[in-house]
């Protein structure tokens, strides 16, 4: 397997392989057969898994069926890359010699390789030109009859014939070894693994591949049952798109409420909703246009969007209602015109507006810095809430004062505007507040920094993790047993292992893979069993079913168990080239050491708490029987060593001759010795072999022994290497990855020429935490120079930053007190956060600026400005915390799994903000401008 680096030219890529693989294949012994590349597909890119059964059609037909009927019809429908198919025999037409009916006979090996090589292909005999017509000559010399084959001559002499049935049997059979089966709930089956194309819709192809099945289900027997239901990735998109739609309408109708019970006024409600559905709308249209997909991630942005989507419209909007109002209770005579007030109420709020909406963007683009995995799942969810945002914003600076001045103009007869009796008892209630936080601003001050404190150190106990844990709706379970056993015992183990399954009632259906299909990315040995098990979740959580899971799991005799889901299997495989989310890498130049260390690593950490289906890669030997030829003896019997290694090949292995067509299917034609001479080791010993023109045991020309070998051997970066791997349950997983690298510092001594690299989802969260870190840094100098150039003052774009660690609180301790984890989308949520926040800091100084200008003193300036500005900030805090609500309460939903941290910390975080920032801004402001306004009342106290 060769990785490339991301965003690195597909096609390049393969390009270069090619071009690597063809100077390599022309190296190899002529033996081996050459390297190839597979589809331009990825293991996440599988997006079905198809099992057929039957009570009466063997399994040689549903294999001939599946490689045949089905196979081919899936290929041909659009998007698809692969079809792999698992389980079942293989059909094949054999010639199986018999080696004492050889020697009766006389007939040597050479002799019956002359005969049936190439036996069953047709000819083509040129081209008849007579009587004006062309005629194509063809030698008909295939046929697909057992008694046609066994009727082809191998030798004459003495006016007798050999004809090939009189020294082998030849019929139908099933190809061996195999080297893999499959079942579903326990009974024999095969499996077909659907893997579509990069860039195609996964739901669009499924439901092409569901007509299909259907289509093909009239031409297929009656008692063939097909099972679409043992893995769909559709499903889980499915359930994560629906989720996160609920999650968008959910939030919209809270908006709505927020509206209407501050304002108690369905105009201004109307203007503002307006917003909403022209933002989205834009967004998924730019999607479009860059050519994205509408996805879960996509989607996702949208719902987190809503919380700032109104909040521009809200701001113009309350600004105008209030000024309109004022305008109506002055004097007819000294009133403004209506568009004027409208006009200059927006331009008030304008350059805020604006300048909050860029830093929002600016607190986001750290998102587009992210690399790798995380980065292709996250920028999508950015790309949609930036577009969302900046159409809200463009909406309330053009739009919304337009509708105002159709809507808010006309004047309700014997009805003063007002706002609804909530609002009005809230400014009533925080102007009491305010007045005693002025007055007692060290007490204010030194509770919110203590506060901060507190948070700082919960910060520190937390853990971390890459992604939150998906729910899948599907568990995979990985069976492994000891290298070396059969395929039929470890074939009866994983039927075991599906019987527990079975018995849990959560679980629906079960589909087992053993071993490995012939076309499979999936390199498993046959000690390997591999089940998908979807779930339906009832009175039980997933956790609680994954805990039976274990314990019936437990009681498998010698087998090493891992339980994971589809999708996140896969990016674990993805990420590390295991299957679970911490891969402990040792590398070494000895086999047997390198597994003796494993098990010592094994032992050192199986104690760690938080640790689940540890197991050490089974790089073991495993029993081989060896044939080496005794030199001497083959001199003597003129035997080249050409000659025999063919031997071997042909007689015990078997060697493909020729195919058999039966209409469009074709069959291989394999020549090797039969059954009863192989099946055993003393059946091998006394095989009959060609020695000139004597007939001899073969034990007699070789040395057969039984002896061990290595199983696998696995190298990264051409180094050997063994992967001792393990899942965290119930515990954060970078805390437990530096618990197993203490135990193995402290534990395990490494000898000269071996080294550990840890790898998994934890390396992937380390590298995506340290790019977050330094690009939050320049994001958060962004946020202070766009205050810089609205305010023109460095102490006031300070002040407004205080909203960063007040926001930052509220984060940390919703956190704490939920999942106790901070993952990647969590850092994004905390670092969206600062531009969200730093909204109301802006709204508050602006006003504050504007009252000073028209004469006010610093602390009527604060009181008055805070107060004007409680109902916008209060409004836009409020519908965005329940906007996010559903998103935040719904984490373990199919979709909201990477949504909900971000969620739930920008909620946490505008809940501390809005309150504190009523008070510590007013408190910062007259703090650092009360020497600005002791320095004019001296100058004007010198001046009179």
């Amino acid at each position: 397997m060769v990785e490339f680096d991301w965003g690195t030219d597909i096609y390049l890529a393969r390009q270069i392989v090619s071009e690597k693989l063809a100077v390599v294949g022309d190296q190899l012994p002529s033996n081996v057969g050459r390297p190839t590349l597979g589809p331009q597909s990825s293991i996440l890119g599988e997006l079905m898994i198809i099992g057929l059964t039957s009570g009466t059609t063997s399994l040689q037909e549903l294999r001939t069926l599946a490689d045949w009927s089905i196979r081919p019809r899936l290929l041909s429908t659009g998007g698809v890359a692969q079809v792999t198919v698992i389980g079942g025999d293989i059909k094949e037409y054999q010639i199986l010699l018999n080696p004492e009916k050889m020697k009766h006979y006389s007939v040597g090996m050479n002799a019956v390789l002359d005969a049936v090589q190439d036996m069953n292909r047709n000819i083509s005999g040129g081209v008849l030109y007579e009587y004006g017509n062309e005629y194509i000559i063809r030698g008909i010399i295939s046929a697909n009859d057992t008694d046609a084959l066994g009727r082809s001559v191998v030798r004459t002499a003495d006016d007798a014939t050999v004809f090939l049935e009189n020294i082998a049997e030849i019929k139908t059979g099933s190809k061996t070894p195999k080297i893999g089966t499959a079942s579903v709930e326990g009974q024999p089956a095969v499996l077909l693994t659907v893997t579509k194309q990069p860039n195609t819709s996964t739901i669009e192809l499924t439901e092409k591949i569901d007509r299909a099945i259907n289509e093909l289900k009239n031409t297929l027997p009656e008692d063939l049952t097909i099972n679409t239901e043992i893995f769909r990735q559709e499903k889980f998109i499915n359930n994560s798109i629906s989720n996160v739609k609920k999650s968008l309408y959910e939030g919209g109708i809270f908006v709505v409420i927020i509206l209407f019970v501050f304002l108690m006024n369905f105009r201004t409600t109307i203007i503002s909703l307006v917003t909403i559905p022209l933002a989205l709308l834009t967004a998924i249209l730019a999607l479009r246009v860059m050519g994205l997909t509408i996805n879960t991630m996509s989607l996702g942005g949208m719902p987190i969007a809503i919380c700032s989507l109104v909040d521009d419209a809200i701001v113009d909007v309350e600004n105008v209602f209030k000024r309109l109002r004022e305008n109506r209770q002055i004097p007819e005579t000294i009133r403004k015109s209506n568009l004027t007030v409208i006009y200059e109420a927006s331009r008030e709020v304008r350059m805020p507006i604006l300048n909050s909406t860029l830093i929002i963007v600016a607190s986001f683009v750290p998102l587009f810095f992210l690399s790798g995995m995380e980065g292709r799942m996250l920028a999508p969810l950015g790309i949609s809430f930036i577009i969302a945002l900046c159409a809200s914003t463009i909406v309330a600076l053009t739009l919304t004062p337009v509708m105002c001045s159709y809507l808010l103009t006309k004047e309700r007869k014997n009805k003063v505007e007002k706002y609804s009796a909530a609002a009005r008892k809230l400014k009533k209630h925080y102007h009491t507040s305010l007045i005693w936080a002025l007055s007692h601003k060290k007490t204010v001050l030194g509770g919110t920094a203590a506060l901060v404190v507190i948070s700082i150190i919960m910060l520190l106990t937390l853990g971390r993790s890459f992604l939150p844990p998906f729910n899948e709706g599907s568990f995979t379970v990985n069976v492994s047993t000891l290298p070396g056993v059969s395929l039929e015992e470890s074939d009866r183990i994983g039927l075991m292992a599906e019987e527990n399954l079975l018995s849990i009632p959560e679980i629906s259906t079960t589909g087992r893979k053993t071993g490995r299909a012939e076309l499979d990315e999936h390199a498993l040995g046959v000690n390997v069993s591999e089940i998908e098990a979807p779930f339906t979740l009832d009175m039980r959580s997933k956790e609680m079913v994954m805990e039976e899971m274990r314990e019936k799991l437990r009681s498998l005799p010698g087998a090493s168990i891992e339980i994971g889901q589809p999708i996140s299997h896969r990016i674990d495989a993805m990420l590390s080239g295991t299957k679970a989310n911490i891969a402990i890498k040792l590398f070494g130049p000895n086999l047997n050491k390198l597994f003796s260390l494993g098990n010592e690593i094994r032992e050192a950490i199986e104690d760690v708490n938080g640790i689940a289906d540890l197991n050490v890669e089974q790089q073991i030997e495993r029993p081989q029987l060896k044939i080496e030829p005794k030199r001497e003896l083959l001199a003597k019997y003129g035997i080249t060593l050409p000659e025999f290694a063919r031997i071997i090949n042909v007689m015990l292995a078997g060697e493909e001759v020729s195919q058999v067509y039966e209409g469009n299917m074709v069959f291989d034609l394999t020549l090797k010795a039969d059954d009863a001479h192989r099946e055993t080791i003393d059946g091998i010993k006394n095989l009959i072999v060609d020695a000139g023109s004597l007939k001899i045991p073969l034990e007699n020309i070789a040395e057969i022994t039984s002896t061990v070998g290595p199983n696998t051997i696995s190298r990264e970066n051409a180094a050997r290497k063994i992967v001792i791997s393990a899942n965290a349950a119930g515990r954060d997983l970078s805390g437990l990855v530096k618990d197993i690298q203490g135990r193995i510092e402290s534990g395990v001594k490494l000898p000269e020429g071996y080294h550990i690299e840890y790898g998994g989802q934890f390396e992937s969260e380390q590298a995506a935490s340290r790019i977050l870190l330094i690009a939050s840094i320049f994001s958060i100098l962004v946020i202070f120079l766009l205050l810089y150039n609205e305010f023109k003052s460095t102490t006031q774009s300070a002040v407004i930053l205080l909203n960063l660690p007040l926001a930052l609180t509220g984060g940390i301790f919703i956190i704490y007190f939920t999942s106790g984890v901070i993952s990647i989308p969590a850092i994004i949520g905390f670092i969206s956060l600062f531009g969200i926040a730093t909204r109301n800091g802006m709204l508050l100084v602006s006003r504050f600026d504007d009252l000073r200008q028209e004469g006010l003193s610093v602390k009527d300036s604060v009181v008055a400005g805070s107060l004007d500005r409680l109902n916008p900030i209060l409004m836009t805090a409020l519908t965005s915390a329940l906007a996010l609500t559903p998103l935040a309460l719904g984490g373990d939903l199919p979709g909201n799994e990477i949504q909900s941290p971000m969620a739930k910390v920008i909620l946490g975080g505008l809940l501390t903000s809005t309150l504190l920032n009523g008070f510590i801004v007013p408190i910062m402001y007259i703090l650092t401008n009360r020497k600005t306004e002791n320095k004019l009342i001296t100058e004007k106290i010198t001046e009179q």
